[in-house]
């Protein structure tokens, strides 16, 4: 399985993803001055997003992007959300997932250690 990262704001009315591929909002909130017509995806995956409290934290500069990364990953793995995730695609039938995020830095975000859970979970590791 591949797994693609893409901002939210670069996707907007682009007319979808290509086939064998499934689009996954992964944020809690719906993205702030987004139509829902104007996003094209398959899924919103708000158990896949952080927990309100953890976002919070880390936006507001009380976790460094590593501690935060290590909590997500916590939540990811008591949850299931990340397994879940593969399995719907998996029976979807797909071969790529596109995980859309609304943050506005592309290298410290949720999104990327989404990413490395799915690839952890597609390999048969643990967090």
């Amino acid at each position: 399985m591949e797994i693609d990262l893409e901002r939210v704001r670069d996707v907007l009315d682009d007319g979808g993803a290509a086939a064998g591929t499934s689009r996954v909002l992964v944020d809690r909130l719906w993205p702030r001055g987004v139509k829902k017509e104007r996003l094209a995806h398959d899924e919103w995956d708000k158990d896949a997003a952080p927990s309100t409290d953890l976002r919070r934290a880390f936006h507001s500069g009380e976790l460094d992007v590593e501690e935060f990364a290590a909590r997500y990953r916590r939540e990811l793995d008591r949850s299931g959300a990340a397994a879940d995730l593969l399995e719907r695609a998996r029976s979807a039938g797909v071969s790529r997932i596109t995980l859309l995020y609304a943050a506005k830095d592309v290298e410290k975000n949720h999104a990327q250690v989404l990413r490395q859970a799915l690839l952890d979970v597609e390999r048969g590791e643990d967090g």
